[in-house]
């Protein structure tokens, strides 16, 4: 994806530093005589604050796993993290110019945003799982995508011709509709694209899936209705029935000039409110004992989707994807694991068996990401799985 520099509130982008740790770890001869390594030298207050007093585990190694994150230039650079244990934040930690107060972009981890917006419409009566979705266009006669259910477009099985990378980034049809032809009015551009496969029988990766939902929560919130109008509902929905009860009061969408939802990838909000959501997935769909989201819709968006065991509906599962590919820890955190990835190294990790949720944000490019995997599974492990 291009860089996202022209779309960060301005005072939000400080530059890379190399912390002092690196210098020291390129003089191995030093380091020998010191009689140790890594894992014995002190801790700074600052690592050490990261933690608190008693985190439910041992705190020093929790405090080294972070720091270690924190300090890797492999990893790129890390902005904030917030590790939630047993419904207690137990490590919170934020670089240079970030604080507990900065929203920070979740990019594609705003498609589980969407997956949930949908499941409380599908709750709420207005949608059903196996039905086509209310898309004028596709309902003409003879066409093929009038066949297109929501379950599918949830599961990334719509059959749509969308490419979400091309040999020339801009070529790609994610690209297009969120910086370029399609920018205006995003959902239009994602639902004029033809079929390439039969709905249901192959599993793509698609932001603009994830988009066609949103506008497919328009329509049934606001029909008809003028984009200041349609952005108006579903942002007041979104608010009076996630953000607010939540407590999310930092979280914020964005919309297009046709007034969608920019589900696949426009949400904004704070590290701890992050947290929230990953919580909140984590119980279920409940908050403080109340019943937000039918339990039964958590469980359909943690299902294997029936074309690829690592994803569900609009969450990554910690399986192998069919492609081969890794996306989340698996063999390296309990399979039950769940996540939201976003571009550039966004994450947060739900473990239900360790009662833990853990939220990564910050920069990295795509060769710095598996640093970022390893140093978020080192985290995970220290936790106990029931």
């Amino acid at each position: 994806m291009t860089s996202r520099a022209s779309i960060i509130p301005s005072g939000q982008m400080p530059p890379r530093h190399l912390p002092l740790i690196l210098a020291l770890a390129a003089l191995p001869a030093l380091a020998a005589c010191s009689g140790g390594g890594a894992a014995d030298k002190p801790l700074s207050d600052q690592a050490m604050a990261a933690v608190v007093a008693d985190p439910g585990i041992a705190r020093e190694p929790l405090a080294r796993a972070v720091d270690e994150l924190f300090a890797d230039s492999k990893a790129g650079e890390t902005r904030g993290l917030v590790v939630v244990y047993a419904g207690k934040v137990v490590a919170q930690r934020y670089g240079a110019g970030f604080t507990a107060d900065t929203r920070q972009i979740g990019w594609s981890m705003a498609k589980t945003v969407t997956g949930v917006l949908t499941g409380l419409l599908v709750a709420d009566g207005r949608l059903r799982l196996d039905e086509s979705v209310p898309i004028p266009a596709w309902q003409r006669s003879g066409d093929p995508r009038g066949e297109i259910t929501l379950r599918q477009l949830l599961q990334m099985r719509s059959g749509l011709r969308h490419s979400e990378r091309a040999p020339r980034r801009a070529e790609s049809d994610q690209v297009r509709m969120l910086f370029t032809d399609g920018r205006d009015d995003m959902a239009a551009y994602a639902e004029a694209q033809p079929l390439e496969a039969e709905p249901g029988r192959t599993w793509k990766y698609s932001s603009a899936t994830s988009v066609i939902l949103a506008d497919v929560a328009a329509r049934v919130l606001a029909e008809g209705a003028d984009p200041a109008r349609r952005r108006q509902v579903v942002a007041d929905y979104l608010k009076a029935r996630l953000f607010a009860p939540l407590g999310m009061r930092s979280m914020t969408a964005e919309f297009d000039a046709g007034g969608t939802f920019i589900g696949s990838s426009m949400v904004w909000a704070t590290a701890r409110d992050w947290a929230r959501f990953g919580e909140f997935l984590r119980s279920g769909g409940a908050v403080a004992g109340a019943q937000i989201l039918p339990r039964g819709w958590v469980e359909f968006m943690t299902t294997p989707a029936p074309r690829n065991p690592g994803y569900g509906g609009q969450l990554w599962l910690n399986r192998p994807q069919a492609n081969g590919e890794t996306v989340l820890l698996p063999g390296r955190a309990p399979q039950s694991l769940f996540g939201m990835v976003g571009h550039a190294g966004q994450y947060v990790l739900v473990s239900p068996a360790q009662k833990l949720t853990v939220v990564r944000l910050g920069e990295s490019r795509e060769d710095e990401v598996p640093a970022v995997r390893d140093h978020l599974a080192a985290i995970v492990g220290l936790f106990p799985a029931r």
